[in-house]
């Protein structure tokens, strides 16, 4: 099982992942002609309308304390109106891939502020180094938790967003039948989640960037 202190550190780094996520949805589909985000509040950087009571809070509790668990959650889907979109493909496309950018984005930011806290850390001492290995903590997850959500996010199971990419690649006939899947996206994503060795193959590809972004974080350290 999984410590409680240490939940209190990650949960907000979660949170913040899976908030930035919905908003650059939110903000993309804007920019492409959909004032739908806008309408409904969610074009806003304020935790609270996207927070999901289950998917933010319960999921990655009972999660965190099961043993061998990783955490994982997510926050209320932006409503889009995709006819709106100046290009519809083009649209689509771009909105899908926003919320996985912003979450490679985050990668990015939490290895320099990694290396940053390892610079302090060495030339600190007494409390302040100690506060900095707390935070490196924090770091150090929000490295992990944005690059399973990212990679996560990539599976082209409908309904996520590695889904919506595909299908515009797709021949139109074929297309449209894939498309049609996402009546089934349940059973699909208890399939991905729940059939042994499923998900650990899809996710393989976290533990090769994981890897690398800490190689990275010490060498700037």
């Amino acid at each position: 099982m999984n410590s409680i202190s240490t939940l209190v550190l990650v949960l907000p780094v979660l949170l913040l992942a899976v908030v930035l996520h919905e908003w650059a949805h939110a903000r993309a589909a804007v920019w492409q002609g959909d004032p739908t985000p806008a309408m409904l509040g969610r074009l806003t950087l304020n935790p609270l309308p996207h927070i999901d009571p289950i998917g933010s809070i319960v999921v990655p509790i009972v999660l965190w304390l099961l043993p061998g668990s990783f955490l994982f959650g997510w926050a209320k889907p932006v409503p889009i109106n995709s006819r709106n979109f100046k290009n519809y493909r083009k649209g689509d496309i771009l909105v899908s891939l926003a919320g996985i950018a912003i979450n490679f984005a985050q990668v990015i930011a939490w290895v320099l502020v990694f290396a940053l806290l390892s610079h302090l850390i060495g030339w600190t001492g007494g409390g302040l180094a100690r506060s900095a290995s707390v935070l490196q903590v924090m770091a150090r997850y929000g490295i992990f938790i944005n690059l399973i959500l990212a990679v996560f996010n990539l599976i082209p199971v409908p309904p996520l967003d590695g889904s919506h990419v595909l299908y515009h690649f797709l021949p139109p006939a074929l297309g449209a039948r894939y498309r049609a899947l996402s009546r089934y996206s349940i059973v699909l994503l208890a399939i991905v989640f729940f059939f042994p060795g499923v998900l650990g193959v899809i996710l393989s590809p976290v533990t090769v960037l994981d890897r690398a972004a800490m190689a990275l974080a010490y060498a700037l350290s």
